[in-house]
């Protein structure tokens, strides 16, 4: 039968490992004597701290931190791919102009749609009273209004969710003590940003609903391409965020339980792989690659606000030029004699639809080329041998996914954005930047929490990696 051996404190006493060990005959006896009580044997209440809470653990380590168990991780992890299930849905609500059908935001009561016929009939006369209705869609029937109905309210309902399953999970493993000390403030953050994304939402459909922002002639009712953006860039900030420490906490519990980090298996430390000053470069390149996909996701959002996609659909050229005539760009039409004044700029970048197609590309083919020097640097020999294994790998999946998003951003462009292209290429952006992350958390150092851990076990002649048996 297997009996697991515990460390032994100066005195020599054994330690208890966690979730209620099974000790030795021994052990037991050492503890008995320790902790005298008639009955069945009583264990210190501090035994049972969060920082004992780890399966894989031989140290007691009471002065220790804590460290997120694999979990946490896998619960980042769920909660970051909802969020990409909201972005796109997000996204093919906006291409299939379902956003502007609610016209009122109830947090508690719009979970529930309308459920008989004089509900559905309440929700249409709302949405007949909307300059979308009256100026593009008078002859909608109320079968046709219940699809864009749906589209919308699933969104916000997907919203909704994704609230509750980063909320409680979150204040499960705060009560458990199971989250490290970095951790606390950003997922807070997070948690805070979640509830602002609901408002900003609501703020951004205000924006279509109010009849004044379409008195002028040939105005299409939409949505604010500013409010939009900054709902989109929210959505891609908590999905960054997610995804990163979700990463982070697995990289640190493997790096803990036996020294793993980024797949380095060369005799070198980590510590001599960050300093190298080749490293050094790449991790800032790589720092602009995913600022890069960042702008031009962002960018994006302006284009889907004014439907800038429909206005030049050929590439590489517009009209058979590189770029458009300087009166199209700066158009007077947005301000300034010529629009060449300081507020004609302004809003000719973000207002005038030829502009910010022709700004959408000059991002796109940069972050292309960008990315693939990156891709070409990881490489080179020098790089390659400086770069821990993980780094050149998730490089090269980078430079694959911006082809794949080139793609598909162009075959959007040339078939007049259909909605499923279109979807694609706006999930394909979150590949993208998804890809770039890995590339810098692939040169993340260990966290502290992760090192003290590494270091103890170290010390001690053991490593985190020895399983006991546990009771749960």
């Amino acid at each position: 039968m297997f009996t697991p051996v515990f460390p032994k404190d100066p005195a020599g006493r054994s330690f208890l490992n966690s979730f209620g060990d099974f000790c030795a005959p021994a052990d037991a006896a050492v503890l008995a004597a320790r902790f005298p009580k008639p009955g069945p044997l009583a264990l210190p209440k501090s035994l049972f701290e969060s920082r004992f809470f780890s399966s894989n653990s031989t140290l007691p380590a009471a002065q220790l931190p804590v460290l997120s168990p694999p979990a946490v991780g896998n619960w980042l992890l769920l909660s970051s791919t909802l969020v990409i299930a909201v972005i796109v849905v997000g996204g093919v609500t906006r291409l299939t102009e379902s956003g502007l059908s609610i016209t009122e935001w109830r947090p508690i009561t719009g979970v529930l749609p309308p459920l008989s016929h004089a509900e559905w009939e309440g929700e249409f006369d709302k949405y007949r009273a909307t300059p979308e209705f009256r100026l593009l869609n008078s002859r909608m029937s109320l079968d046709d209004f219940k699809s864009i109905y749906y589209m919308e309210w699933g969104h916000r309902v997907l919203g909704r969710a994704i609230g509750l399953a980063f909320v409680l999970p979150l204040a499960y493993f705060a009560s458990r003590r199971r989250l490290a000390r970095a951790l606390r403030a950003p997922l807070l953050g997070m948690a805070t940003l979640l509830g602002v994304q609901g408002a900003i939402g609501w703020y951004m459909v205000q924006s279509g609903l109010e009849p004044a922002n379409f008195v002028a002639d040939g105005a299409v009712p939409r949505v604010s391409q500013y409010r939009l953006a900054a709902h989109l860039s929210a959505a891609l900030v908590l999905y960054a965020g997610m995804f990163a420490a979700a990463l982070a906490v697995r990289a640190d519990w493997r790096f803990a339980r036996d020294g793993a980090w980024s797949r380095l298996a060369d005799g070198r430390t980590w510590e001599e792989v960050l300093r190298h000053p080749v490293v050094r470069r790449f991790k800032a390149h790589a720092a602009i690659v995913t600022a890069l996909v960042f702008l031009t996701a962002l960018s994006g959002a302006f284009v889907a606000g004014l439907d800038a996609g429909l206005v030049y659909n050929e590439f590489p050229l517009m009209d058979g030029r590189l770029a458009p005539p300087l009166s199209e760009l700066l158009s007077p039409h947005y301000g300034g004699a010529g629009g060449g004044s300081g507020s004609g700029i302004w809003r000719n970048l973000f207002e005038n639809p030829t502009t910010v197609q022709f700004d959408h590309r000059v991002l796109a083919t940069t972050t292309y080329l960008a990315t693939a020097l990156l891709f070409a640097s990881s490489r080179r020999a020098a790089v390659r041998a400086a770069l821990p294994p993980l780094a050149v790998r998730t490089a090269a999946a980078a430079f694959v996914m911006a082809n794949v998003q080139v793609a598909l951003g162009i075959s959007t462009l040339l078939y007049l954005v259909p909605v499923p292209l279109a979807a694609a290429h706006q999930a394909g952006s979150v590949a993208l930047l998804t890809a770039a992350l890995h590339v810098l958390l692939a040169l993340r150092r260990p966290g502290a929490a992760a090192r003290a851990w590494r270091q103890a076990n170290l010390a001690r002649g053991a490593t985190v990696g020895q399983k006991v048996k546990v009771n749960v």
